[in-house]
Protein backbone atom coordinates (compact mmCIF):
# COMPACT_ATOMS: atom_id res chain seq x y z
CA UNK A 1 0.00 0.00 0.00
CA UNK A 2 1.27 3.10 -0.92
CA UNK A 3 2.28 5.64 2.30
CA UNK A 4 -0.28 8.59 2.52
CA UNK A 5 2.72 10.57 3.68
CA UNK A 6 6.97 9.77 2.45
CA UNK A 7 9.66 11.65 3.97
CA UNK A 8 12.99 11.22 2.97
CA UNK A 9 16.16 12.96 4.65
CA UNK A 10 14.32 16.23 4.70
CA UNK A 11 16.18 19.78 5.37
CA UNK A 12 15.38 23.28 5.10
CA UNK A 13 18.41 26.02 5.56
CA UNK A 14 17.79 29.47 5.76
CA UNK A 15 21.56 30.90 5.31
CA UNK A 16 23.53 29.28 7.98
CA UNK A 17 20.52 27.94 10.03
CA UNK A 18 19.74 24.46 9.85
CA UNK A 19 15.47 24.46 10.52
CA UNK A 20 15.39 20.87 9.76
CA UNK A 21 17.86 18.34 9.58
CA UNK A 22 17.92 15.33 7.17
CA UNK A 23 14.39 13.52 8.97
CA UNK A 24 12.59 10.80 7.43
CA UNK A 25 9.15 9.14 8.36
CA UNK A 26 6.42 7.36 6.73
CA UNK A 27 2.21 8.61 7.38
CA UNK A 28 0.19 5.52 6.77
CA UNK A 29 -3.12 5.54 4.96
CA UNK A 30 -5.98 6.37 7.53
CA UNK A 31 -3.34 7.00 10.48
CA UNK A 32 -3.62 10.02 12.65
CA UNK A 33 -0.20 11.28 13.08
CA UNK A 34 0.60 14.07 15.49
CA UNK A 35 3.73 15.96 15.38
CA UNK A 36 5.14 17.27 18.49
CA UNK A 37 7.55 20.18 19.38
CA UNK A 38 8.44 23.62 21.03
CA UNK A 39 8.61 26.17 19.00
CA UNK A 40 11.58 26.78 16.82
CA UNK A 41 11.21 22.90 16.99
CA UNK A 42 10.46 22.84 13.15
CA UNK A 43 7.20 21.69 12.84
CA UNK A 44 5.67 24.35 10.76
CA UNK A 45 8.81 24.69 8.82
CA UNK A 46 8.13 20.71 7.70
CA UNK A 47 4.58 21.19 6.88
CA UNK A 48 5.38 24.06 4.90
CA UNK A 49 7.07 21.78 2.86
CA UNK A 50 5.40 18.87 3.04
CA UNK A 51 2.66 20.81 1.43
CA UNK A 52 4.79 22.67 -0.76
CA UNK A 53 4.28 25.68 0.15
CA UNK A 54 8.10 26.36 0.79
CA UNK A 55 11.14 23.73 -1.24
CA UNK A 56 13.08 21.64 0.69
CA UNK A 57 16.69 22.49 0.93
CA UNK A 58 17.05 18.72 0.19
CA UNK A 59 15.16 15.60 0.06
CA UNK A 60 12.08 14.64 -0.75
CA UNK A 61 8.32 14.54 0.39
CA UNK A 62 5.61 12.32 -1.45
CA UNK A 63 1.86 12.79 -0.61
CA UNK A 64 -0.20 9.17 -1.98
CA UNK A 65 2.59 8.31 -3.57
CA UNK A 66 3.03 12.01 -6.13
CA UNK A 67 6.64 14.27 -5.20
CA UNK A 68 5.27 17.50 -3.69
CA UNK A 69 7.90 18.87 -5.90
CA UNK A 70 7.56 17.33 -9.36
CA UNK A 71 4.12 16.46 -9.03
CA UNK A 72 2.76 19.35 -6.66
CA UNK A 73 -0.72 19.73 -9.14
CA UNK A 74 -1.85 16.01 -8.05
CA UNK A 75 -0.12 15.99 -4.54
CA UNK A 76 -2.35 19.11 -3.46
CA UNK A 77 -5.55 17.78 -5.25
CA UNK A 78 -5.79 15.30 -2.54
CA UNK A 79 -4.39 17.33 0.26
CA UNK A 80 -5.79 19.78 2.69
CA UNK A 81 -4.19 22.44 4.62
CA UNK A 82 -5.44 24.61 8.09
CA UNK A 83 -2.67 26.56 9.17
CA UNK A 84 -3.00 27.73 12.91
CA UNK A 85 -4.04 31.46 11.85
CA UNK A 86 -8.07 31.45 10.25
CA UNK A 87 -7.69 32.12 6.39
CA UNK A 88 -11.74 32.47 6.27
CA UNK A 89 -13.21 36.21 5.22
CA UNK A 90 -14.91 37.80 7.46
CA UNK A 91 -17.23 40.23 5.29
CA UNK A 92 -18.24 36.22 3.35
CA UNK A 93 -21.44 34.12 4.90
CA UNK A 94 -19.67 30.96 5.50
CA UNK A 95 -21.74 29.84 2.48
CA UNK A 96 -20.07 32.07 0.68
CA UNK A 97 -16.40 31.07 1.76
CA UNK A 98 -17.17 27.29 1.07
CA UNK A 99 -18.40 28.27 -2.53
CA UNK A 100 -15.37 30.08 -3.18
CA UNK A 101 -13.08 27.97 -1.56
CA UNK A 102 -14.69 24.82 -3.96
CA UNK A 103 -13.83 27.11 -6.66
CA UNK A 104 -10.47 27.55 -6.21
CA UNK A 105 -10.12 23.80 -5.59
CA UNK A 106 -11.60 23.44 -9.07
CA UNK A 107 -14.59 21.38 -7.69
CA UNK A 108 -17.53 20.91 -10.46
CA UNK A 109 -20.21 23.33 -10.46
CA UNK A 110 -22.63 20.97 -10.49
CA UNK A 111 -21.10 19.69 -7.18
CA UNK A 112 -20.35 22.73 -5.20
CA UNK A 113 -23.72 23.81 -3.05
CA UNK A 114 -24.39 20.11 -2.48
CA UNK A 115 -20.53 19.78 -0.91
CA UNK A 116 -20.87 22.73 0.60
CA UNK A 117 -24.56 21.72 2.08
CA UNK A 118 -22.99 18.46 3.37
CA UNK A 119 -19.74 19.80 5.30
CA UNK A 120 -22.04 23.04 7.54
CA UNK A 121 -23.99 19.73 8.42
CA UNK A 122 -21.00 17.74 9.31
CA UNK A 123 -19.51 20.94 11.57
CA UNK A 124 -22.68 22.04 13.03
CA UNK A 125 -22.79 24.96 10.95
CA UNK A 126 -26.27 24.96 8.59
CA UNK A 127 -28.13 27.26 10.81
CA UNK A 128 -25.67 29.95 10.77
CA UNK A 129 -25.02 29.25 7.07
CA UNK A 130 -25.72 32.58 5.38
CA UNK A 131 -24.19 34.43 8.95
CA UNK A 132 -20.99 36.87 8.25
CA UNK A 133 -18.03 34.79 9.83
CA UNK A 134 -16.85 38.12 11.38
CA UNK A 135 -19.91 37.35 13.59
CA UNK A 136 -18.35 34.00 14.45
CA UNK A 137 -16.87 32.75 17.34
CA UNK A 138 -13.35 31.66 17.50
CA UNK A 139 -14.16 27.78 17.16
CA UNK A 140 -16.82 28.27 14.58
CA UNK A 141 -14.41 30.04 12.53
CA UNK A 142 -11.74 27.20 13.48
CA UNK A 143 -14.70 24.55 12.18
CA UNK A 144 -15.32 26.38 9.11
CA UNK A 145 -11.26 26.83 8.28
CA UNK A 146 -11.63 22.69 8.47
CA UNK A 147 -14.61 22.55 6.31
CA UNK A 148 -13.28 24.71 4.05
CA UNK A 149 -9.83 22.57 3.77
CA UNK A 150 -12.30 19.34 2.92
CA UNK A 151 -14.18 20.93 0.53
CA UNK A 152 -11.95 19.12 -2.28
CA UNK A 153 -12.48 15.52 -0.31
CA UNK A 154 -9.15 15.47 0.92
CA UNK A 155 -7.18 12.57 1.48
CA UNK A 156 -4.94 13.99 3.69
CA UNK A 157 -5.53 16.84 5.92
CA UNK A 158 -2.89 19.04 7.61
CA UNK A 159 -3.61 20.55 10.99
CA UNK A 160 -1.56 23.06 12.23
CA UNK A 161 -2.75 23.85 16.29
CA UNK A 162 -6.05 23.31 15.38
CA UNK A 163 -7.61 23.94 18.91
CA UNK A 164 -4.78 26.60 20.30
CA UNK A 165 -6.66 29.64 21.86
CA UNK A 166 -9.94 27.97 21.76
CA UNK A 167 -12.18 27.85 24.85
CA UNK A 168 -12.67 23.87 26.04
CA UNK A 169 -16.31 23.46 24.52
CA UNK A 170 -14.83 24.54 21.48
CA UNK A 171 -11.60 22.31 22.04
CA UNK A 172 -13.96 19.05 22.30
CA UNK A 173 -15.68 19.89 19.82
CA UNK A 174 -12.85 19.95 17.30
CA UNK A 175 -11.25 16.83 18.56
CA UNK A 176 -14.61 15.12 17.94
CA UNK A 177 -14.40 16.29 14.26
CA UNK A 178 -11.06 14.77 14.01
CA UNK A 179 -12.13 11.75 15.10
CA UNK A 180 -15.38 11.56 12.36
CA UNK A 181 -12.90 12.36 9.98
CA UNK A 182 -10.36 9.56 10.24
CA UNK A 183 -13.14 7.17 11.35
CA UNK A 184 -14.38 8.47 7.42
CA UNK A 185 -10.78 7.53 6.14
CA UNK A 186 -8.84 10.66 6.15
CA UNK A 187 -5.55 10.50 7.13
CA UNK A 188 -4.51 13.40 9.64
CA UNK A 189 -1.01 15.42 10.12
CA UNK A 190 -1.67 16.59 13.57
CA UNK A 191 1.16 19.09 14.33
CA UNK A 192 0.26 20.29 18.21
CA UNK A 193 2.64 20.98 21.29
CA UNK A 194 0.37 19.57 23.46
CA UNK A 195 0.71 16.29 24.51
CA UNK A 196 -2.24 15.31 26.13
CA UNK A 197 -4.25 16.41 22.67
CA UNK A 198 -1.76 13.90 20.55
CA UNK A 199 -2.11 11.25 22.91
CA UNK A 200 -5.84 11.47 22.92
CA UNK A 201 -6.13 11.32 19.55
CA UNK A 202 -3.17 10.19 17.37
CA UNK A 203 -2.18 6.78 16.46
CA UNK A 204 1.78 7.71 16.23
CA UNK A 205 3.36 10.62 17.57
CA UNK A 206 7.08 12.00 15.94
CA UNK A 207 8.67 14.57 18.48
CA UNK A 208 11.29 17.19 17.09
CA UNK A 209 13.61 19.38 18.30
CA UNK A 210 15.85 21.55 17.09
CA UNK A 211 15.34 20.36 13.29
CA UNK A 212 15.85 16.40 14.38
CA UNK A 213 13.36 13.66 15.03
CA UNK A 214 14.08 12.54 18.44
CA UNK A 215 11.43 9.81 18.40
CA UNK A 216 8.47 8.23 16.83
CA UNK A 217 6.10 5.80 18.59
CA UNK A 218 2.48 5.32 19.63
CA UNK A 219 1.14 7.29 22.81
CA UNK A 220 0.48 3.74 24.56
CA UNK A 221 4.47 2.85 24.06
CA UNK A 222 5.10 6.28 24.58
CA UNK A 223 2.93 6.32 28.25
CA UNK A 224 4.88 3.25 29.63
CA UNK A 225 7.66 5.20 29.18
CA UNK A 226 6.55 8.85 30.30
CA UNK A 227 4.28 7.19 33.45
CA UNK A 228 7.42 6.62 35.27
CA UNK A 229 8.90 10.40 34.94
CA UNK A 230 6.56 12.56 37.62
CA UNK A 231 7.73 15.92 39.07
CA UNK A 232 7.00 17.69 42.43
CA UNK A 233 6.85 21.18 42.65
CA UNK A 234 7.36 22.78 45.60
CA UNK A 235 7.79 26.53 46.96
CA UNK A 236 9.42 26.94 50.51
CA UNK A 237 9.58 30.26 52.46
CA UNK A 238 13.63 30.38 51.26
CA UNK A 239 15.13 29.06 48.68
CA UNK A 240 19.12 29.10 47.90
CA UNK A 241 21.56 26.77 46.29
CA UNK A 242 22.54 24.68 49.62
CA UNK A 243 18.70 23.83 49.86
CA UNK A 244 18.82 22.70 46.36
CA UNK A 245 22.01 20.96 46.84
CA UNK A 246 21.04 19.06 50.05
CA UNK A 247 17.40 17.67 48.06
CA UNK A 248 19.40 16.47 45.30
CA UNK A 249 20.81 14.05 48.13
CA UNK A 250 17.71 12.77 48.75
CA UNK A 251 17.15 8.88 47.83
CA UNK A 252 13.67 9.36 46.23
CA UNK A 253 14.54 12.14 43.93
CA UNK A 254 16.35 11.86 40.71
CA UNK A 255 16.71 15.22 39.56
CA UNK A 256 15.90 18.85 40.75
CA UNK A 257 15.33 22.16 38.96
CA UNK A 258 14.36 25.75 39.76
CA UNK A 259 11.47 27.54 38.17
CA UNK A 260 11.72 30.77 39.51
CA UNK A 261 10.66 30.89 43.40
CA UNK A 262 9.40 26.93 42.96
CA UNK A 263 11.54 24.13 43.00
CA UNK A 264 10.71 20.93 40.57
CA UNK A 265 11.61 17.32 42.04
CA UNK A 266 11.66 14.40 39.78
CA UNK A 267 10.81 11.44 41.06
CA UNK A 268 9.99 7.79 40.13
CA UNK A 269 7.66 7.58 43.43
CA UNK A 270 5.48 10.87 44.13
CA UNK A 271 4.23 9.79 47.13
CA UNK A 272 7.78 9.00 49.26
CA UNK A 273 8.81 12.09 47.95
CA UNK A 274 6.11 14.10 48.94
CA UNK A 275 6.78 12.33 52.59
CA UNK A 276 10.73 13.32 52.39
CA UNK A 277 10.28 16.91 51.54
CA UNK A 278 7.39 17.10 54.46
CA UNK A 279 10.08 15.17 56.80
CA UNK A 280 12.89 17.44 55.26
CA UNK A 281 11.20 20.80 55.81
CA UNK A 282 10.42 20.28 59.13
CA UNK A 283 14.29 19.06 60.20
CA UNK A 284 15.23 22.35 58.83
CA UNK A 285 12.57 24.59 59.94
CA UNK A 286 11.33 25.54 56.55
CA UNK A 287 7.82 26.00 55.96
CA UNK A 288 6.20 24.98 52.45
CA UNK A 289 4.21 27.53 51.34
CA UNK A 290 2.85 25.29 48.50
CA UNK A 291 3.28 21.26 46.85
CA UNK A 292 1.93 19.98 43.79
CA UNK A 293 2.10 16.61 41.48
CA UNK A 294 2.67 17.41 37.67
CA UNK A 295 1.69 15.46 35.27
CA UNK A 296 4.68 14.79 32.75
CA UNK A 297 5.46 17.91 30.35
CA UNK A 298 6.25 17.42 26.91
CA UNK A 299 10.09 18.36 28.01
CA UNK A 300 10.11 15.80 30.55
CA UNK A 301 8.51 12.81 27.64
CA UNK A 302 11.51 14.25 25.54
CA UNK A 303 14.36 14.34 28.24
CA UNK A 304 12.98 10.49 29.30
CA UNK A 305 12.83 9.24 25.48
CA UNK A 306 16.07 10.84 23.80
CA UNK A 307 18.08 11.67 26.99
CA UNK A 308 18.40 14.98 25.53
CA UNK A 309 16.17 18.83 26.92
CA UNK A 310 14.30 20.30 24.40
CA UNK A 311 15.73 24.13 23.51
CA UNK A 312 13.09 26.79 22.36
CA UNK A 313 15.58 27.96 19.68
CA UNK A 314 15.74 31.76 18.81
CA UNK A 315 14.02 32.90 15.77
CA UNK A 316 15.45 33.90 12.73
CA UNK A 317 14.06 35.16 9.62
CA UNK A 318 12.54 32.46 7.55
CA UNK A 319 9.17 31.91 7.12
CA UNK A 320 5.92 34.02 7.76
CA UNK A 321 5.37 37.31 9.49
CA UNK A 322 8.59 38.21 11.94
CA UNK A 323 10.60 34.71 11.22
CA UNK A 324 7.93 33.13 12.94
CA UNK A 325 8.83 29.07 13.11
CA UNK A 326 7.99 26.41 14.81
Amino acid sequence: MIHAIEVENLSKKFGDFVAVNGISFNVQQGEVFGFLGPNGAGKTTTTRMLTGISTPTAGKARIMGYDIQHEAFQAKELMGVVTDLSNVYNELTAWDNLIFTAKLYGVPRGQRAERANELLKMFGLSDVKNQDVGEFSGGMKRRLTIAMALVNEAKVLFLDEPTAALDVQSVRTIRNLIRQLNAKGTTIFLTTHNMAEASELCDRIAIINQGEIGVIDSPERLKQTIERTHSIEVTFTESDSEIIQSLEKLDSIRNTKKHGDKMRLYTDDPATTISDVFQFAQERELKILSINTLSPSLEDVFLELTGEKIVERPKKGGPGKGGKRR
